[in-house]
């Protein structure tokens, strides 16, 4: 089996990433994650387990764990969702994404089992998600990591990474997102997500909307499950910042760290002191915690791609994460016009990310990204028109960037979001990277 043929067999299943809407309590049974594993020899059971759910911050927070734990002298298998430019980026050992030959390896061995389980067909054809799962599970036993770092896919509860009995369950900040899915209001999206919590495992919670933390609470104490909050058991204080990271104090429930990370934005000190709680209760160092934080990479998230002018690109993708990113623009960064590139994706709350980014914008240019999808320009042009503000439309994410670049001036700032999708295609502009091309 080759790459092309490893992806097109990834692919070839419903890939609910690309294609939302479904009916998620129905169509997601754990049983045929558990029957696929079981067939497998269970490698999900190899490694000691940190999993991660939320609306935001879970990849940082999980990328974040995964580089301390790399600094103690651990081997880390890190899985997160969705990628930037490689889907091999989803399944990484200590630092470094799975090579084209290892995952058709992977592939090659889960195939067999993959169709013997939807031959059978008790529980439901799997999924791209509970594949891509399955075959970080196997890759990680391979490695012989110490640690696999898990971040969720949605939600949790029905979640195909929620088969394991993790060291450590940790819930990130909780807003509306996927609505249709998980619920429309904060204490069922927290229900979902709280579905990690495991019988007397210990719990980290990122701060919380009391409607959400009242949820965790109920199923920490239902669960036995010790709980650590930050905001309350663990609190912090921002010590510096510059466009190459920023600095903070945290004091934990076992001492006080300073730490520095690479990365911007008021919502990641809340992620750096979640994963120092979540370090704390694996017993590492205080050296190991602030050298693994400083030397965390996770790209996409209030990222620096260009100055003069400067180009910042970050992912956001609904209201909260939006009105994170207007805030962090304006405390983080000092520019004379703020031109906005934007392309979102359908499924999203597009009004409420449009209605938190154009009162801070001096142009806008609207544009999509390739995928499937991405939100149709006349969509966001109307959002826009609504509020009083004039959007020029640009066919590519690529043409989006040379008109940005053509109208600003040195002192200007030129942000892209959106969309994940939308800030990959503006990597790949930028440094001149030739996009994966998927088989179909």
């Amino acid at each position: 089996m080759n790459y092309a043929a490893a992806l097109d067999f990834l692919l070839s299943r419903t890939d609910y990433e690309r294609y939302p809407g479904f009916n998620y309590a129905i169509r997601f049974d754990l049983r045929r994650m558990d029957d696929l594993l079981q067939r497998l020899g269970n490698p999900h059971r190899s490694a000691r387990s940190v999993h991660i759910a939320g609306s935001k911050g879970k990849g940082s927070t999980s990328a974040m764990i995964a580089a301390a734990l790399q600094a103690a002298g651990y081997k880390v298998g890190l899985y997160t969702s969705p990628h930037l430019l490689t889907l091999r980026e989803r399944i990484q050992v200590d630092g470094k994404p799975i090579l084209k030959s290892e995952l058709e390896s992977v592939v090659a061995k889960i195939k067999p089992h993959v169709e013997a389980v939807d031959r059978d067909g008790t529980y439901g054809e799997l999924s791209t998600f509970e594949l891509l799962t399955t075959a970080a599970f196997v890759y990680f036993q391979q490695r012989n990591v110490d640690y696999q770092v898990l971040e969720v896919g949605l939600g949790g509860r029905l979640d195909a990474t929620n088969v394991v009995m993790p060291e450590v369950c940790v819930i990130t900040s909780i807003s509306l997102d996927h609505t249709d899915v998980l619920g429309d209001t904060l204490a069922k999206i927290a229900a979902e997500k709280a579905g990690i919590v495991k019988e007397r495992r210990t719990v980290v919670s990122s701060p919380q909307a009391e409607e959400a933390a009242a949820v965790i609470r109920y199923t920490c104490l239902k669960k036995n499950a010790p709980l650590i909050s930050v905001g309350n058991d663990v609190t912090w204080q921002k010590t510096g910042s510059n466009l190459s990271g920023q600095s903070l104090e945290v004091n934990g429930c076992k001492g006080t760290y300073q730490v520095t990370i690479p990365l911007l934005g008021a919502h990641q000190l809340d992620n750096a002191a979640t994963a120092v709680a979540a370090l704390e209760t694996l017993g590492l160092s205080r050296a190991d915690m602030e050298k693994g934080l400083a030397n965390t990479r996770w790209p996409g998230r209030l990222q620096v791609l260009g100055r003069k002018p400067l180009l910042v690109i970050d992912g956001a993708h609904n209201r909260d994460s939006a009105k994170k990113l207007k805030d962090a623009l304006r405390d983080y960064f000092q520019f004379d016009r703020l031109i906005l590139i934007i392309g979102t994706s359908a499924d999203k709350d597009v009004s409420g990310i449009v209605g938190e980014l154009a009162p801070v914008a001096d142009a806008v240019i609207v544009t999509r990204s390739r995928h499937p999808r991405a939100t149709r320009h006349e969509v966001l042009v109307a959002e826009f028109t609504r509020l009083g503000r004039k959007a020029e439309v640009a066919g590519t994410v690529a043409e989006a960037v040379a008109k940005a670049k053509k109208r600003a001036g040195r002192g200007d700032l030129i942000c892209a979001t959106g969309s994940l999708f939308l800030i990959a295609e503006v990597i790949e502009y930028v440094k001149g990277l030739r996009p994966e091309v998927y088989a179909s």
